[in-house]
């Protein structure tokens, strides 16, 4: 089995703890014998540093998000992200939710199978769960006020907690509540995260915003598409309805979360895994993509040499905002 040298670098705070568990790691040993090293051939990296910048030419660069960021294609080969978009062999579309668990997106595929005997009201005595860390997006409170004018609203995240602290375990958590409060962070084409996904694999019927373009994968006709209606008060009239006749929610629970056309998780990690491999078939030297010539060189010495003075307005504004998210 040939060895092939990675690293990491730039990933969320206790990715390192569970490496073993990453998709890509899991994939790669599957073909190759990987060994995670400074001294590497390849270096993935993320959106939580700047350290990418300071490898050696010589690697190959594949970045991947899990945030509501656009590759930068002057500073990697290749790229994971959420644009449904196409570029060479350089990108493939593959969310963060396709990286979770198999016990999730399977709970998500076959969530409108309900058991034998199963029912509503002692499966579901809860009225409707929500489960952020942050209040960047004021749609979330919105909604998170309208509807628990009506009933109660348990937050379970760190924002707007109202049951003793943030819960341990959110698919337990929710898959006691008939409807999921699913706000992104931010609404943008193909920017869809775990959240809708794990609401399904709780078997809740997800109230969502953000992605304009979610219907494109999954069954509209399985949740509550926020960006459909016209304002807060007609989501939560919607839900009002749904709560109060059984039949009309447990028509929607019964929707299957993906369209026909959809791919399966499984045949979605088996074409991430042949993209992936393919990047690693070819000799090092042919599966470089970005611009290392003069031009593609000025443009990361720029990102080494930040000056203060010129981006300065640039870091005012920034200080501006995060007080302004603070207050």
């Amino acid at each position: 089995m040939r060895t092939v040298k990675v690293k990491f670098l730039d990933y969320w705070g206790n990715f390192n703890q569970n490496i073993d568990d990453y998709l890509i790691i899991k994939l790669l040993r599957k073909h190759y014998d990987v060994i995670v090293c400074d001294d590497a051939d390849y270096v993935f990296f993320s959106s939580f540093g700047e350290s990418h910048w300071g490898v050696k030419d010589s690697c190959v660069k594949i970045f991947h998000t899990g945030e509501n960021i656009v590759p930068d294609f002057n500073a990697c080969d290749y790229a994971v992200g959420f644009e449904w978009m196409e570029y060479e062999d350089r990108y493939i579309r593959f969310p963060l939710y396709l990286f979770y668990s198999a016990d999730i997106l399977h709970g998500m595929e076959h969530k409108h199978e309900l058991p034998e005997g199963w029912d509503l009201s002692k499966e579901k005595p809860d009225f409707c769960s929500f489960v952020v860390s942050n209040h960047r997006n004021p749609e979330r409170k919105i909604i998170f006020d309208k509807l628990s004018e009506y009933k109660r609203v348990d937050s379970g995240g760190k924002y707007l907690n109202n049951v003793g602290g943030p819960v341990a375990d959110k698919l337990a958590f929710e898959s006691t509540h008939k409807f999921s409060l699913c706000y992104e962070s931010g609404s943008h084409n193909g920017y869809t995260t775990e959240k809708l996904v794990q609401a399904f694999a709780a078997r809740t019927i997800p109230i969502y915003w953000g992605d304009p373009k979610v219907g494109d994968v999954f069954n509209t006709a399985a949740f509550i598409n926020a960006n459909d209606y016209p304002s807060a008060d007609a989501v939560a009239d919607r839900v009002k309805q749904l709560d109060a006749d059984d039949g009309l929610y447990m028509e929607m629970l019964k929707q299957p979360a993906l369209l026909p056309t959809s791919p399966s998780a499984d045949a979605e990690i088996a074409r991430f895994e042949k993209w992936l491999i393919s990047i690693f078939e070819q000799p090092l030297e042919k599966a470089y993509r970005r611009n290392r010539e003069i031009q593609g060189r000025w443009y990361i010495d720029k990102r080494l040499k930040l000056d203060v003075k010129a981006n300065g307005r640039a870091i005012i504004a920034m200080i501006a905002r995060k007080i302004k998210e603070k207050s």
